[in-house]
């Protein structure tokens, strides 16, 4: 009787095992979209709120005229304060003063460019200019994005207090998906709660750090320089890829806190971190070299790689590093970054790139736009101070 008594037990833990199997939900499949990091341009970094609908218009006008829409910028997106008030139906309405003729029209302008519209809200009750934020409309506030045209939206952490991160992000995640719009989904809560352990096929896109600000190092309370929120990236590759990407932050290339040496590094490390290019500047009055590094396509083209497999730092010897990422179709992209205050000679070796030392590799300068002499066993280049040399070899 003992021996059957155990088994029964058995064959009740094993039903009751098998029911809970059954009623767990299926694994969250990927919305599909952001294949690739998202290329576009926000107006945080330059304007902060002082944006109105001229400035948007004319942003996608120099998009095109400037020729980055043809390298591939996609998105125009408006970050915080263009919102209103919420109308007597919790329908929140655009600022009536900035943006007179409504997100609708606005977002028809900026497709009739051959661009995509971009939008910005918060998870709290207010964002962070301490606008009405959406906790609490994220169903409403999804369908109405739909409503006007909105193909991409950031979405903030202020206000937000004993807020669950996780169940947070997926509640806005599935209102988008509900539209049955595709959205891409910025998910912005600075690296707080790890979103890289969870936020993947929630998110497309997650940010890893805090706010970054125009400096090459150092960091000013919760605002971080290239080269702070570069540290912070070191672990994280391995949760990246298409469809679900690492944020370490906008572009701040043209802004005029560095110079064009660290605005061309700062430009490269994101592309070798196959980080969102969202260009932070002001596009209507950028300067030629802005524009050359904004633009430099063979750059680009190692961001946008199909592969999709951020680079990791290889190499590292005091402010010397070596940052290499494989590519499609069996090349190499490596940079050799110079942190220091005087030019050096910076090597990279096959070894560190997990090749045998005996390969011969082509080499190509993607600043110089040119190919070098065949490498064999390693390769050594001459980096400027704050400077990179960036390669693609194969």
């Amino acid at each position: 009787m003992k021996r059957l008594r155990i088994l029964l037990t058995i064959l009740a833990c094993v039903l009751t095992a098998g029911t809970l199997l059954a009623e767990s939900p299926p694994p969250r499949a990927p919305n599909g979209l952001a294949l690739t990091p998202p290329m576009g341009w926000n107006t945080w970094n330059k304007f902060g709120c002082t944006i109105n609908e001229n400035l948007i218009r004319q942003a996608a006008d120099a998009m095109v005229a400037s020729g980055m829409r043809d390298a591939g910028y996609t998105y125009i997106v408006i970050d915080d304060c263009w919102q209103g008030q919420r109308d007597a139906s919790g329908n929140i309405q655009p600022d009536p003063q900035r943006f007179p003729s409504g997100m609708k029209t606005l977002g028809d302008y900026i497709h009739s460019k051959g661009l995509k519209f971009g939008i910005y809200s918060d998870a709290g009750k207010l964002t962070c200019g301490k606008r009405p934020g959406s906790w609490g409309h994220e169903y409403q506030d999804a369908r109405t994005y739909a409503s006007w045209g909105v193909d991409y939206l950031k979405y903030d952490w202020c206000s937000t207090y004993t807020q669950d991160a996780p169940s947070t992000y997926e509640t806005m995640s599935d209102a988008l998906r509900a539209t049955g719009r595709p959205i891409v989904f910025s998910i912005c809560e600075w690296g707080v709660n790890k979103p890289w352990l969870w936020a993947k096929n929630i998110g497309n896109l997650w940010r890893t750090t805090d706010d970054i600000y125009d400096h090459w190092s150092g960091q000013d309370g919760y605002q971080h320089s290239v080269l702070a929120i570069l540290d912070l990236q070191v672990g994280l590759d391995g949760f990246a890829g298409p469809g679900h990407w690492n944020d370490p932050d906008m572009l701040e290339v043209g802004n005029g806190g560095m110079t064009s040496e660290e605005y061309r590094s700062h430009f490269s490390l994101w592309a070798m971190l196959a980080a969102p290019l969202m260009a932070g500047n002001d596009l209507a009055g950028m300067s030629a070299d802005t524009k050359a590094i904004l633009t430099n396509r063979e750059v680009i083209a190692v961001d946008q790689d199909p592969l999709g497999v951020e680079a990791r730092r290889v190499a590292k010897d005091g402010d010397y590093e070596v940052w290499a990422r494989p590519l499609k179709g069996g090349g190499r992209a490596v940079l050799l970054l110079n942190r220091s205050a005087a030019a050096h000679a910076i090597t990279v070796n096959w070894a560190d790139l997990d090749l045998p030392a005996s390969l011969r590799l082509k080499v190509r300068d993607l600043w110089a736009h040119k190919n070098l002499p065949d490498a064999h066993g390693s390769f050594t280049a001459d980096v400027p101070s704050h400077g990179v040399a960036m390669l693609r070899m194969e």
